[in-house]
């Protein structure tokens, strides 16, 4: 892969696309949940966005892959699929909120093997928190010799179960909880991966509880960040649109407003978000 050993590569990855209401993504503080949802909005008024993951290359720490997109069950032959997606997620209303579609040679781990990397490959899988189209295609990567995610998305699934998550989506999937251990960040709560800050988590609850941003730092001081479902594309922290979806609207805010501050840094190489739909797949060198 990488010839120059001493630089991190980011590579962008699409896996497939989601299908949700304006409100969701966009809607701004004044969101109602109703509306968020889609249950009630029209088909072509609905948006249809990116399922990006990110491969880190990274030159000590090996491969890590962020977050895991959608399921090849939820569309089995690469087409849009509404009996296969509602068995994939096990809840109607989450795909009335969801829906998605998965072409063929876009799942997670096909990409991968098209890059000549199996999952085994992998060092270290991140799961930014655990909604369908970040951990649905988990399995795809049970292999990875490590997994991570915030004992407090774990906690906050739970909590939610009922509308929002899943257990299936990761049973069977050897995930490690994970507490924080440092203190950068909106809320103070962040977790040094290895030791010597390349790759740092960073909590941005409000979206969901255990959301962490991924900031890749290079040894010159510059760095990424991916920041999940902090907000849903650039325009989120440049007009500080919260999305429609907030289990507490002021720690989004909060959130929100740490990524504005880290994105207009001078040494930010770039700052994503997972469903960006002006981003398309390429690769970022630090």
């Amino acid at each position: 892969m990488s010839e120059n050993t001493q630089s991190i590569k980011i590579h962008v990855m699409h896996t497939g696309e989601v299908c949700v209401a304006p409100d969701l993504p966009f809607g701004g503080d004044k969101a109602s949940l109703v509306a968020a949802s889609g249950l009630f909005t029209k088909k072509d008024d609905r948006l249809w966005l990116p399922v990006s993951v990110y491969l880190i290359e990274h030159p000590e720490h090996g491969l890590i892959l962020v977050d895991t997109g959608w399921s090849r069950s939820m569309s089995p032959e690469g087409e849009y699929d509404r009996t296969a997606q509602i068995h994939s997620l096990g809840s109607a209303i989450l795909y009335k909120v969801n829906q998605g579609v998965l072409p063929r040679g876009e799942a997670v781990d096909e990409q991968l093997t098209a890059m000549g990397i199996e999952p085994s490959d992998l060092d270290l899988v991140l799961i930014t928190h655990l909604d369908c189209d970040h951990a649905n295609g988990l399995r795809q990567v049970k292999d990875a010799k490590r997994m991570l995610v915030a004992a407090d998305e774990v906690e906050c699934a739970h909590k939610n179960a009922a509308f929002r998550y899943r257990k299936r989506w990761w049973q069977g999937v050897n995930m490690e909880q994970f507490e924080w251990n440092d203190e950068e960040g909106p809320f103070r709560k962040s977790y040094n991966v290895f030791g010597d800050g390349s790759i740092v988590l960073v909590n941005i609850p409000g979206h969901a509880d255990g959301l962490f941003a991924v900031k890749v730092n290079a040894h010159d001081g510059h760095f990424a960040l991916l920041f999940s479902d902090g907000g849903y594309a650039a325009k989120s922290w440049q007009e500080m649109l919260t999305s429609g979806i907030a289990l507490d609207k002021e720690k989004q805010k909060a959130s929100l407003a740490w990524i504005r501050e880290q994105s207009l840094d001078p040494l930010c190489v770039e700052s994503l978000a997972n469903h960006d739909p002006d981003v398309v797949p390429y690769t970022i060198e630090l």
